[in-house]
Protein backbone atom coordinates (compact mmCIF):
# COMPACT_ATOMS: atom_id res chain seq x y z
CA UNK A 1 0.00 0.00 0.00
CA UNK A 2 1.48 3.24 -1.02
CA UNK A 3 2.30 5.92 1.81
CA UNK A 4 3.07 9.49 1.95
CA UNK A 5 6.07 10.76 4.60
CA UNK A 6 5.07 14.63 3.72
CA UNK A 7 3.91 16.53 6.34
CA UNK A 8 0.20 17.86 6.76
CA UNK A 9 0.57 21.50 5.75
CA UNK A 10 -2.20 22.49 8.47
CA UNK A 11 -1.00 20.44 11.22
CA UNK A 12 2.97 20.27 10.72
CA UNK A 13 2.61 16.38 11.43
CA UNK A 14 3.28 13.47 9.35
CA UNK A 15 -0.08 12.14 9.00
CA UNK A 16 0.58 9.41 6.54
CA UNK A 17 2.89 7.88 9.42
CA UNK A 18 -0.23 7.79 11.77
CA UNK A 19 -2.01 5.93 9.41
CA UNK A 20 0.22 3.53 8.38
CA UNK A 21 1.16 3.13 12.42
CA UNK A 22 -2.89 2.81 13.35
CA UNK A 23 -3.68 -0.09 10.44
CA UNK A 24 -0.17 -1.70 11.39
CA UNK A 25 -1.89 -1.80 14.66
CA UNK A 26 -5.09 -2.96 13.82
CA UNK A 27 -3.46 -6.05 11.37
CA UNK A 28 -0.19 -7.38 13.39
CA UNK A 29 -2.35 -9.35 16.05
CA UNK A 30 -4.45 -11.00 12.87
CA UNK A 31 -1.71 -11.37 10.17
CA UNK A 32 0.45 -13.19 13.13
CA UNK A 33 -2.41 -15.40 13.95
CA UNK A 34 -2.33 -16.04 10.09
CA UNK A 35 1.08 -16.26 9.83
CA UNK A 36 1.49 -18.94 12.64
CA UNK A 37 -1.39 -21.24 11.54
CA UNK A 38 0.26 -21.49 8.03
CA UNK A 39 3.65 -22.08 9.29
CA UNK A 40 1.92 -25.10 11.57
CA UNK A 41 -0.26 -26.30 9.15
CA UNK A 42 2.88 -26.74 6.66
CA UNK A 43 4.74 -28.91 9.16
CA UNK A 44 1.98 -31.05 9.67
CA UNK A 45 1.18 -31.87 6.38
CA UNK A 46 4.81 -32.31 5.57
CA UNK A 47 4.74 -34.89 8.97
CA UNK A 48 1.88 -36.62 7.86
CA UNK A 49 3.56 -36.58 4.19
CA UNK A 50 6.66 -38.37 6.06
CA UNK A 51 4.67 -40.80 7.87
CA UNK A 52 2.38 -41.69 4.43
CA UNK A 53 4.99 -42.14 2.77
CA UNK A 54 7.31 -44.85 5.69
CA UNK A 55 4.07 -46.52 5.84
CA UNK A 56 3.40 -47.23 1.99
CA UNK A 57 6.92 -48.47 1.59
CA UNK A 58 7.12 -50.56 4.71
CA UNK A 59 3.50 -52.27 3.32
CA UNK A 60 5.26 -52.82 0.22
CA UNK A 61 8.22 -54.18 1.89
CA UNK A 62 6.05 -56.90 3.70
CA UNK A 63 3.98 -57.59 0.90
CA UNK A 64 7.25 -58.70 -1.09
CA UNK A 65 8.25 -60.94 1.82
CA UNK A 66 4.61 -62.12 2.06
CA UNK A 67 5.31 -65.64 0.45
CA UNK A 68 6.90 -69.09 1.49
CA UNK A 69 9.75 -68.69 -0.86
CA UNK A 70 10.88 -66.16 1.08
CA UNK A 71 10.39 -68.07 4.96
CA UNK A 72 11.14 -71.48 3.72
CA UNK A 73 14.62 -71.74 4.77
CA UNK A 74 15.47 -73.55 0.59
CA UNK A 75 17.61 -71.97 -1.55
CA UNK A 76 17.72 -73.19 -5.77
CA UNK A 77 20.68 -73.18 -7.50
CA UNK A 78 21.59 -74.20 -11.20
CA UNK A 79 24.66 -75.76 -12.40
CA UNK A 80 24.62 -73.52 -15.77
CA UNK A 81 22.43 -70.75 -15.41
CA UNK A 82 23.23 -70.06 -19.24
CA UNK A 83 21.06 -72.40 -20.00
CA UNK A 84 18.47 -72.84 -16.75
CA UNK A 85 17.35 -70.58 -13.98
CA UNK A 86 15.54 -71.59 -11.12
CA UNK A 87 13.40 -69.75 -8.82
CA UNK A 88 11.09 -70.77 -5.80
CA UNK A 89 7.91 -70.34 -4.92
CA UNK A 90 5.03 -72.43 -2.60
CA UNK A 91 5.12 -76.01 -1.74
CA UNK A 92 9.06 -76.46 -2.83
CA UNK A 93 10.91 -79.38 -0.77
CA UNK A 94 14.55 -80.38 -1.01
CA UNK A 95 15.65 -82.01 -3.48
CA UNK A 96 18.20 -82.15 -6.85
CA UNK A 97 17.26 -82.91 -10.84
CA UNK A 98 19.20 -83.33 -13.82
CA UNK A 99 17.86 -81.49 -16.43
CA UNK A 100 18.76 -81.31 -19.82
CA UNK A 101 17.30 -78.85 -22.25
CA UNK A 102 17.41 -80.37 -26.10
CA UNK A 103 14.76 -77.32 -27.90
CA UNK A 104 13.30 -74.10 -26.62
CA UNK A 105 9.95 -73.22 -27.35
CA UNK A 106 9.45 -70.92 -30.13
CA UNK A 107 7.00 -68.69 -31.27
CA UNK A 108 5.16 -68.53 -34.92
CA UNK A 109 6.78 -65.64 -37.35
CA UNK A 110 5.25 -64.86 -41.11
CA UNK A 111 6.52 -62.13 -43.36
CA UNK A 112 4.77 -60.72 -46.14
CA UNK A 113 6.00 -60.02 -49.65
CA UNK A 114 8.34 -57.78 -50.76
CA UNK A 115 6.53 -54.42 -51.19
CA UNK A 116 8.46 -51.47 -53.05
CA UNK A 117 9.09 -47.73 -51.19
CA UNK A 118 10.02 -48.95 -48.27
CA UNK A 119 7.57 -48.49 -45.00
CA UNK A 120 5.84 -45.91 -46.99
CA UNK A 121 5.05 -48.42 -49.66
CA UNK A 122 1.79 -49.30 -50.87
CA UNK A 123 0.74 -51.99 -48.53
CA UNK A 124 -3.02 -51.36 -50.60
CA UNK A 125 -2.61 -50.53 -54.37
CA UNK A 126 -6.06 -50.05 -54.70
CA UNK A 127 -8.06 -47.38 -53.61
CA UNK A 128 -11.13 -49.70 -51.79
CA UNK A 129 -10.65 -51.23 -48.33
CA UNK A 130 -8.99 -54.76 -48.20
CA UNK A 131 -9.52 -57.10 -45.05
CA UNK A 132 -6.52 -58.92 -43.52
CA UNK A 133 -6.96 -61.69 -41.80
CA UNK A 134 -4.67 -63.14 -38.66
CA UNK A 135 -5.65 -66.55 -37.30
CA UNK A 136 -4.13 -68.10 -34.62
CA UNK A 137 -5.08 -70.79 -32.16
CA UNK A 138 -7.86 -71.47 -33.71
CA UNK A 139 -9.43 -67.24 -33.67
CA UNK A 140 -9.50 -65.10 -36.54
CA UNK A 141 -9.18 -61.33 -36.42
CA UNK A 142 -9.77 -58.68 -39.19
CA UNK A 143 -7.78 -55.97 -39.67
CA UNK A 144 -8.92 -53.00 -42.27
CA UNK A 145 -6.43 -52.07 -44.92
CA UNK A 146 -7.65 -48.74 -46.21
CA UNK A 147 -7.26 -47.81 -49.64
CA UNK A 148 -3.39 -46.64 -50.17
CA UNK A 149 -2.54 -47.89 -46.73
CA UNK A 150 0.99 -47.66 -46.14
CA UNK A 151 3.01 -50.95 -44.85
CA UNK A 152 3.73 -48.54 -41.50
CA UNK A 153 0.08 -47.52 -41.16
CA UNK A 154 -0.95 -51.30 -40.77
CA UNK A 155 1.87 -52.30 -38.60
CA UNK A 156 0.72 -49.26 -36.36
CA UNK A 157 -3.29 -50.82 -37.11
CA UNK A 158 -1.69 -54.26 -35.98
CA UNK A 159 -0.44 -53.08 -33.09
CA UNK A 160 -2.98 -51.17 -31.95
CA UNK A 161 -5.85 -53.62 -32.60
CA UNK A 162 -4.00 -56.87 -31.54
CA UNK A 163 -1.43 -56.12 -29.21
CA UNK A 164 -3.61 -57.28 -25.89
CA UNK A 165 -3.52 -60.93 -27.93
CA UNK A 166 0.15 -60.85 -28.14
CA UNK A 167 -0.22 -60.21 -31.42
CA UNK A 168 2.36 -57.71 -33.39
CA UNK A 169 3.86 -56.54 -36.57
CA UNK A 170 6.87 -54.81 -37.72
CA UNK A 171 8.75 -53.39 -41.03
CA UNK A 172 11.95 -55.10 -42.71
CA UNK A 173 13.50 -52.95 -44.44
CA UNK A 174 16.42 -53.83 -47.61
CA UNK A 175 18.00 -52.68 -50.58
CA UNK A 176 15.09 -54.98 -52.33
CA UNK A 177 12.46 -53.73 -50.56
CA UNK A 178 10.32 -54.08 -47.45
CA UNK A 179 8.25 -56.65 -45.99
CA UNK A 180 5.37 -56.87 -42.83
CA UNK A 181 6.69 -59.62 -40.01
CA UNK A 182 3.69 -60.09 -38.40
CA UNK A 183 4.53 -62.45 -34.77
CA UNK A 184 2.90 -63.44 -31.49
CA UNK A 185 4.39 -63.83 -27.95
CA UNK A 186 2.37 -67.10 -27.73
CA UNK A 187 4.34 -70.22 -28.38
CA UNK A 188 4.30 -73.75 -28.55
CA UNK A 189 2.64 -76.29 -31.11
CA UNK A 190 -0.92 -74.67 -31.84
CA UNK A 191 0.10 -71.61 -32.37
CA UNK A 192 0.81 -70.68 -35.62
CA UNK A 193 -0.16 -68.01 -37.15
CA UNK A 194 -1.74 -68.12 -40.96
CA UNK A 195 -2.89 -65.15 -43.40
CA UNK A 196 -6.41 -64.90 -45.17
CA UNK A 197 -8.21 -62.19 -46.56
CA UNK A 198 -8.41 -59.89 -49.97
CA UNK A 199 -5.36 -57.87 -48.67
CA UNK A 200 -2.11 -57.76 -50.70
CA UNK A 201 -0.24 -58.75 -48.10
CA UNK A 202 -2.26 -62.45 -47.66
CA UNK A 203 -1.02 -62.92 -50.84
CA UNK A 204 2.64 -64.96 -50.81
CA UNK A 205 3.83 -64.64 -47.60
CA UNK A 206 6.20 -66.68 -45.69
CA UNK A 207 5.04 -68.65 -43.31
CA UNK A 208 7.99 -69.22 -41.82
CA UNK A 209 9.05 -72.58 -39.34
CA UNK A 210 6.51 -74.00 -37.36
CA UNK A 211 6.08 -73.17 -33.55
CA UNK A 212 6.96 -76.37 -31.27
CA UNK A 213 7.34 -76.64 -27.82
CA UNK A 214 10.27 -76.83 -25.21
CA UNK A 215 11.46 -80.32 -24.99
CA UNK A 216 13.75 -81.17 -22.21
CA UNK A 217 14.30 -83.82 -19.64
CA UNK A 218 14.02 -84.16 -15.91
CA UNK A 219 15.92 -87.24 -14.16
CA UNK A 220 15.74 -88.82 -17.62
CA UNK A 221 11.91 -88.31 -17.96
CA UNK A 222 11.28 -86.66 -21.60
CA UNK A 223 8.82 -83.46 -20.99
CA UNK A 224 7.77 -80.62 -23.39
CA UNK A 225 6.19 -77.37 -22.30
CA UNK A 226 4.62 -74.45 -24.63
CA UNK A 227 6.58 -72.13 -22.91
CA UNK A 228 10.21 -71.57 -22.33
CA UNK A 229 8.83 -70.92 -18.38
CA UNK A 230 8.01 -74.27 -17.01
CA UNK A 231 6.14 -74.06 -13.71
CA UNK A 232 4.71 -77.50 -13.03
CA UNK A 233 7.27 -79.52 -13.35
CA UNK A 234 8.24 -79.90 -10.14
CA UNK A 235 6.32 -78.74 -7.49
CA UNK A 236 7.23 -75.36 -6.02
CA UNK A 237 9.73 -74.28 -8.64
CA UNK A 238 9.77 -72.25 -12.04
CA UNK A 239 12.62 -73.21 -14.35
CA UNK A 240 13.01 -70.81 -17.14
CA UNK A 241 14.95 -72.36 -20.26
CA UNK A 242 17.31 -70.09 -21.09
CA UNK A 243 19.11 -71.78 -24.16
CA UNK A 244 19.27 -75.03 -25.38
CA UNK A 245 22.38 -77.54 -25.16
CA UNK A 246 23.09 -79.35 -28.45
CA UNK A 247 25.33 -81.53 -27.03
CA UNK A 248 22.74 -82.50 -24.19
CA UNK A 249 24.85 -81.55 -21.18
CA UNK A 250 23.16 -82.47 -17.89
CA UNK A 251 22.34 -79.38 -15.60
CA UNK A 252 22.24 -79.61 -11.84
CA UNK A 253 19.30 -78.21 -10.02
CA UNK A 254 18.88 -78.26 -6.51
CA UNK A 255 16.95 -77.12 -4.09
CA UNK A 256 18.71 -77.25 -0.16
CA UNK A 257 18.28 -76.55 3.29
CA UNK A 258 19.47 -72.80 3.69
CA UNK A 259 18.85 -70.68 6.84
CA UNK A 260 20.36 -67.65 5.44
CA UNK A 261 17.70 -67.17 3.13
CA UNK A 262 15.37 -67.34 6.49
CA UNK A 263 17.44 -64.85 8.62
CA UNK A 264 17.66 -62.61 5.27
CA UNK A 265 13.78 -62.50 5.17
CA UNK A 266 13.29 -61.92 8.85
CA UNK A 267 16.07 -59.14 9.04
CA UNK A 268 14.39 -57.26 5.86
CA UNK A 269 11.01 -57.35 7.87
CA UNK A 270 12.86 -55.58 10.88
CA UNK A 271 14.53 -53.61 9.36
CA UNK A 272 11.07 -52.04 7.16
CA UNK A 273 9.30 -51.85 10.81
CA UNK A 274 12.35 -50.14 11.80
CA UNK A 275 11.75 -47.47 9.10
CA UNK A 276 8.45 -47.11 9.81
CA UNK A 277 9.10 -46.66 13.58
CA UNK A 278 11.60 -44.17 13.02
CA UNK A 279 9.63 -41.44 10.18
CA UNK A 280 6.89 -42.00 13.00
CA UNK A 281 9.36 -41.07 16.26
CA UNK A 282 10.54 -38.34 14.42
CA UNK A 283 7.30 -36.61 14.30
CA UNK A 284 6.14 -37.78 17.43
CA UNK A 285 8.74 -37.22 19.71
CA UNK A 286 9.13 -34.55 22.45
CA UNK A 287 12.69 -32.99 22.65
CA UNK A 288 14.21 -31.50 25.77
CA UNK A 289 16.01 -28.09 25.03
CA UNK A 290 18.55 -25.81 26.82
CA UNK A 291 18.96 -26.94 30.09
CA UNK A 292 16.20 -29.41 30.01
CA UNK A 293 13.58 -27.06 31.61
CA UNK A 294 11.80 -26.50 27.63
CA UNK A 295 10.48 -28.85 25.19
CA UNK A 296 10.10 -29.12 21.78
CA UNK A 297 7.18 -31.34 20.78
CA UNK A 298 7.19 -32.73 17.33
CA UNK A 299 4.62 -31.92 14.57
CA UNK A 300 2.38 -34.67 15.14
CA UNK A 301 3.38 -35.10 19.06
CA UNK A 302 -0.01 -36.18 20.94
CA UNK A 303 -1.74 -36.90 17.49
CA UNK A 304 -5.10 -39.57 17.98
CA UNK A 305 -4.12 -41.07 14.89
CA UNK A 306 -0.29 -41.72 15.26
CA UNK A 307 -1.09 -43.15 18.71
CA UNK A 308 -3.90 -45.73 17.33
CA UNK A 309 -1.11 -46.75 14.13
CA UNK A 310 1.92 -47.83 16.53
CA UNK A 311 -0.56 -49.33 18.95
CA UNK A 312 -1.87 -51.47 16.67
CA UNK A 313 1.39 -52.43 15.31
CA UNK A 314 2.61 -53.66 18.48
CA UNK A 315 -0.77 -55.53 19.12
CA UNK A 316 0.55 -57.24 15.59
CA UNK A 317 3.72 -58.14 17.11
CA UNK A 318 2.77 -59.43 20.84
CA UNK A 319 -0.05 -61.69 19.27
CA UNK A 320 1.64 -64.40 18.71
CA UNK A 321 0.55 -67.61 16.25
CA UNK A 322 3.42 -69.44 16.04
CA UNK A 323 3.21 -73.04 16.14
CA UNK A 324 5.41 -76.06 17.61
CA UNK A 325 8.34 -74.89 19.57
CA UNK A 326 8.05 -71.20 18.16
CA UNK A 327 5.16 -68.90 19.73
CA UNK A 328 6.48 -65.10 19.88
CA UNK A 329 9.70 -63.21 18.41
CA UNK A 330 11.36 -63.14 21.06
CA UNK A 331 11.76 -66.61 21.05
CA UNK A 332 13.26 -66.21 17.94
CA UNK A 333 16.04 -63.39 19.27
CA UNK A 334 13.41 -60.56 18.20
CA UNK A 335 13.32 -57.99 20.95
CA UNK A 336 11.47 -54.34 21.18
CA UNK A 337 13.32 -51.03 22.66
CA UNK A 338 10.83 -50.21 25.22
CA UNK A 339 11.55 -46.70 24.42
CA UNK A 340 12.14 -46.20 20.91
CA UNK A 341 9.80 -49.31 20.04
CA UNK A 342 12.29 -50.21 17.50
CA UNK A 343 13.34 -54.29 17.01
CA UNK A 344 16.49 -56.43 16.94
CA UNK A 345 17.41 -59.62 16.20
CA UNK A 346 19.71 -61.36 18.66
CA UNK A 347 21.86 -63.60 16.63
CA UNK A 348 23.05 -65.84 19.55
CA UNK A 349 19.07 -66.79 20.11
CA UNK A 350 18.33 -66.66 16.28
CA UNK A 351 21.25 -69.51 16.08
CA UNK A 352 19.34 -71.79 18.54
CA UNK A 353 15.89 -71.27 17.50
CA UNK A 354 16.47 -71.79 13.70
CA UNK A 355 18.37 -75.09 14.27
CA UNK A 356 15.42 -76.08 16.52
CA UNK A 357 12.19 -74.97 14.00
CA UNK A 358 13.23 -72.95 10.85
CA UNK A 359 9.53 -74.23 10.14
CA UNK A 360 7.36 -72.96 12.62
CA UNK A 361 9.69 -69.44 11.99
CA UNK A 362 8.32 -69.25 8.65
CA UNK A 363 4.67 -70.03 9.95
CA UNK A 364 5.06 -67.12 12.68
CA UNK A 365 5.55 -65.16 9.18
CA UNK A 366 3.75 -65.90 6.26
CA UNK A 367 0.27 -67.57 5.47
CA UNK A 368 -3.62 -66.03 6.36
CA UNK A 369 -2.92 -65.70 9.75
CA UNK A 370 0.88 -65.01 9.74
CA UNK A 371 2.49 -61.68 11.25
CA UNK A 372 2.51 -60.19 7.53
CA UNK A 373 -0.94 -60.50 6.74
CA UNK A 374 -2.23 -58.76 10.29
CA UNK A 375 0.43 -55.74 9.76
CA UNK A 376 -1.06 -55.22 6.58
CA UNK A 377 -4.34 -55.60 7.56
CA UNK A 378 -3.70 -53.49 10.79
CA UNK A 379 -2.14 -50.63 8.37
CA UNK A 380 -4.70 -50.93 5.43
CA UNK A 381 -7.14 -48.08 6.45
CA UNK A 382 -4.14 -45.79 7.02
CA UNK A 383 -3.07 -45.75 2.98
CA UNK A 384 -4.67 -45.44 -0.03
CA UNK A 385 -6.46 -42.62 -1.60
CA UNK A 386 -9.16 -42.62 1.04
CA UNK A 387 -7.23 -43.67 3.97
CA UNK A 388 -6.71 -41.87 6.96
CA UNK A 389 -3.53 -40.50 6.25
CA UNK A 390 -4.44 -39.26 2.72
CA UNK A 391 -7.92 -37.94 4.64
CA UNK A 392 -5.64 -35.79 7.31
CA UNK A 393 -3.66 -34.17 4.38
CA UNK A 394 -6.77 -33.27 2.32
CA UNK A 395 -7.97 -31.48 5.53
CA UNK A 396 -4.63 -29.69 6.02
CA UNK A 397 -4.30 -28.40 2.49
CA UNK A 398 -8.21 -27.27 2.47
CA UNK A 399 -7.31 -25.29 5.69
CA UNK A 400 -4.20 -23.96 3.78
CA UNK A 401 -6.38 -22.55 0.86
CA UNK A 402 -8.70 -21.36 3.76
CA UNK A 403 -5.77 -19.77 5.19
CA UNK A 404 -4.55 -17.88 1.69
CA UNK A 405 -7.99 -16.63 1.51
CA UNK A 406 -8.52 -15.23 5.15
CA UNK A 407 -4.74 -13.40 4.56
CA UNK A 408 -6.18 -12.23 1.17
CA UNK A 409 -9.57 -10.83 3.25
CA UNK A 410 -7.11 -9.05 5.81
CA UNK A 411 -4.99 -7.33 3.10
CA UNK A 412 -8.58 -6.12 1.83
CA UNK A 413 -9.70 -4.90 5.01
CA UNK A 414 -6.46 -2.69 5.85
CA UNK A 415 -6.76 -1.56 2.49
CA UNK A 416 -9.89 -0.20 2.49
CA UNK A 417 -9.09 0.92 6.61
CA UNK A 418 -5.83 2.80 5.16
CA UNK A 419 -7.83 4.53 2.46
CA UNK A 420 -10.30 5.67 5.20
CA UNK A 421 -7.85 6.98 8.20
CA UNK A 422 -6.10 8.98 4.96
CA UNK A 423 -9.16 10.55 4.05
CA UNK A 424 -10.30 11.27 7.72
CA UNK A 425 -6.88 12.88 8.35
CA UNK A 426 -6.27 14.35 4.99
CA UNK A 427 -9.64 16.36 5.94
CA UNK A 428 -8.47 17.38 9.37
CA UNK A 429 -5.15 18.80 8.09
CA UNK A 430 -7.29 20.83 5.60
CA UNK A 431 -9.72 22.01 8.35
CA UNK A 432 -6.65 23.07 10.34
CA UNK A 433 -5.09 24.75 7.69
CA UNK A 434 -8.20 26.86 7.16
CA UNK A 435 -8.46 27.37 10.78
CA UNK A 436 -4.86 28.46 11.16
CA UNK A 437 -5.18 30.81 7.92
CA UNK A 438 -8.65 32.71 9.18
CA UNK A 439 -6.34 32.70 12.72
CA UNK A 440 -3.83 34.33 11.15
CA UNK A 441 -5.63 37.06 9.11
CA UNK A 442 -8.12 37.81 12.34
CA UNK A 443 -4.17 38.43 14.08
CA UNK A 444 -3.32 40.43 11.57
CA UNK A 445 -6.46 43.04 11.54
CA UNK A 446 -6.08 43.40 15.12
CA UNK A 447 -2.64 44.00 15.07
CA UNK A 448 -3.54 46.96 12.71
CA UNK A 449 -6.60 48.46 15.01
CA UNK A 450 -4.10 47.99 17.51
CA UNK A 451 -1.31 49.55 15.81
CA UNK A 452 -2.68 52.24 13.88
CA UNK A 453 -0.42 54.67 11.54
CA UNK A 454 0.62 57.95 12.27
CA UNK A 455 -0.38 60.53 9.81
Amino acid sequence: MASSTISGPGSGYDTQAIVKALVGAERAPKDAQITAQQKETTVKLSAVGSVKTALEAYQAAITKLNNVASFNGLAATTSEEKNVKVTLGEGASSGKYTVVVTDLATSSKVTSKVFEGGASGKANSSDDNQTLTITQSGKSYDVVVPGGATLQQVRETINTQLSAQGISANVLSDANGARLVIGSSASGVGTDITLSGDSELATGYNAGSPAQNAKYSIDGIAMESTSNKVTAAISGVTLDLVAADGDKKPITITVASNTDTLKTSVQSFVTAYNALMTAINTQTKVTATGDTSTTTAGALTGDASMRQLVSSLRSELTNGSGAGGIGSLAQMGITTDQKTGLLSLDDKTWDKAVVKGAGDIAKMFTGDTGLITRMSKATASYVGATGTLATRATDLNTKLTDLTTEKADLDRRMEALQKSLSAKYTAMDTMIAQINSRSSSIMTTLNSLNNPKSS
